[in-house]
């Protein structure tokens, strides 16, 4: 490799006819030296709606102190964010998936505008970090991505807590089984700082697979969002971006299928969300890398849990942390041979001189051996059938019950089901359907966490199977199929499912089934009609036009 006789971006600064442009940034403070040095784009996410992202701001300054310190010359930009803990539940949290593409996008069209030489990317709540993957995949540059640190647990009755414990409160105050008293004491003691959200739920699953790519540092995810060493992950991650610029490091050297595989692994050895199979779906698209559902249940079923992390599990993320953190889960899958050691990251150096960085603390038992796991086959299942040809995806880590069949509550939308659960409605056995919530139907994907949550809350959780072409929350747990695919808005199966259908749901063999012949499923969408969408303009009809399946990880349709 050698260094780039010029820095790419310097055009927009350099000779007689930049003289407007040099002038203009003279004005907040640029000088010609600064102008002449490599550009590093500094983007984050800060936004006044979610404590996710609430350090973003300091953490650029440190970054882009890196970045100077390191010969370049920083420059601030940021982007939206959609809280999905302030969303849920409501029609605001159609817009979180939809937010996704628009982050990526937006930072993709600031760094091509202005060329910049590098990105360091800051991220943390759940799609601002598939998100800058996405970004930094179509741009193609060097640079690293970073995330901004989990929440600390709160302590509530002698136990550890986090905001999904709340949402599994709210099922056990309507049933009685929690009073409004404990539920306020609860609220009031879960979240007792910034930071996204404590479990290996969608966040920390997400900052756990970049890392796992080779797009983030192994480890930088780990410090706590107000942990002091959370600045200097900052700082250094703006001498790494200047490092790979020097040595043309860009992700299309890193992303390998080896580096998608690797990914999954973690993610299955570790039992998190099932929003990384969206999300890595919609990454290898942008870069290229076949990558298929049927992938993930393979992965999955030789890769052993050996993290005892909730929503299944008894730790947190800061736990994680405090035992040794992303190194130790990869030095333990490594040892197996479990994972492509081999593997490029941002760091320069490989994935298995990383994992041999690993800092075990004595005693701790968050992660265990994998000769001693804490379950056999990692935390996913693919399941296929009559009600779901193209598949849909289920948590299986932390499951009693691998199968179950039972009459479909059938639900056109995620309020009514939550009505119905909330008002007793649903009864052990049942098999709760929620449909026309998939990426064109919703428009937007919605998470059913409130839905699951109250499920569990109301002690259901074992004896009630649910059904979605939505999706689920990190913090998900149960029997619980989202990712339907077909959607019912385009037709699929889940369309022409009715109250009272035997449906089954079976993890050993994968499948999904409605006690409905071919040809009664024919005849059933043969009458079906689509619903008419509410969102007529604006980016939800964008979107809604564009998006493709979720098995295909929803990303938007782009013409020939």
């Amino acid at each position: 490799m050698t260094t780039p006789s010029r820095p790419p971006g310097a055009s927009l600064f350099t000779g007689r006819d930049r003289a407007p442009m040099r002038a203009h940034l003279r004005s907040i403070g640029y000088s010609p030296a600064d102008l002449a040095k490599p550009i590093v784009g500094v983007a984050h996410s800060w936004i006044g709606t979610m404590p996710c992202n609430y350090n973003h701001r300091e953490l650029a300054e440190a970054v882009q102190r890196g970045v100077r310190e390191a010969g370049g010359t920083p420059m601030e930009l940021n982007t939206i964010a959609i809280s999905d803990v302030a969303t849920m539940g409501s029609e605001g949290m159609k817009t979180s998936l939809v937010s996704r593409e628009v982050i990526a996008d937006s930072i993709e069209l600031v760094a091509l505008g202005h060329m910049f030489d590098a990105l360091v990317t800051i991220v943390g709540c759940d799609k601002t970090i598939p998100a800058a993957a996405m970004a930094h995949v179509r741009l193609n540059i060097p640079g690293a991505i970073i995330y901004s640190g989990s929440i600390m647990p709160g302590r509530w009755a002698d136990r550890q807590v986090t905001v999904a414990s709340v949402f599994e409160a709210v099922g056990a105050n309507a049933a009685g089984r929690l009073s409004d008293d404990g539920l306020r004491s609860l609220e009031e003691r879960a979240c007792p700082g910034a930071g996204a959200c404590g479990g290996q739920y969608t966040a920390n699953t997400m900052a756990m697979v970049l890392e796992f790519l080779g797009l983030s540092p192994l480890g930088s995810a780990g410090p706590p969002a107000l942990d002091s060493r959370r600045t200097d992950v900052a700082v250094a991650a703006g001498g790494l971006a200047m490092r790979a610029f020097r040595e043309d490091l860009r992700p299309d050297r890193i992303l390998t299928r080896k580096a998608f595989v690797n990914a999954i692994t973690a993610s299955a050895a570790t039992a998190g969300s099932t929003n990384a199979v969206l999300h890595l779906l919609a990454i290898a698209r942008e870069a290229g890398i076949p990558l298929e559902l049927a992938d993930f249940d393979e992965i999955s079923a030789r890769t052993p849990v050996i993290a005892d992390l909730m929503p299944h599990g008894r730790y947190t993320a800061v736990d994680l942390d405090r035992a040794g953190g992303s190194r130790l889960i990869a030095r333990r899958l490594a040892d197996a041979g479990l994972l492509h050691t081999e593997q490029l990251t941002v760091t320069g150096r490989s994935m298995g001189q990383e994992a041999e960085c690993a800092v075990e603390r004595d005693g701790q038992d968050v992660v265990v051996p994998v000769d001693r796991p804490l379950e056999q086959h990692g935390g996913l299942a693919i399941l296929r059938g009559n009600l779901a040809p193209d598949g849909c995806v289920v948590k299986t880590a932390g499951l009693r019950q691998l199968s179950h069949t039972g009459p479909a509550r059938v639900f056109e939308s995620e309020e009514a089901a939550m009505a119905a659960v909330q008002s007793g409605a649903i009864n052990e056995g049942d098999v709760v359907v929620i449909r026309y919530e998939g990426p064109r139907g919703g428009p937007g994907m919605r998470e059913m966490l409130g839905v699951t949550a109250a499920l569990v809350g109301r002690d259901l959780g074992r004896t009630v199977a649910l059904v979605t072409d939505g999706r689920f929350s990190g913090a998900t747990r149960g029997l619980m199929a989202g990712h339907v695919s077909p959607e019912a808005a385009v037709g699929g199966p889940i369309a022409a499912l009715a109250e009272g259908d035997i449906v089954t749901l079976d993890v050993p063999t994968r499948t999904v089934r409605v006690r409905l012949t071919d040809e009664q499923l024919r005849e059933r969408l043969r009458a079906w009609r689509a619903p008419e969408s509410a969102y007529r303009a604006g980016v939800m009809a964008k979107y809604r036009a564009l998006v493709e399946s979720a098995s295909d990880g929803a990303v938007l349709r782009v013409s020939p």
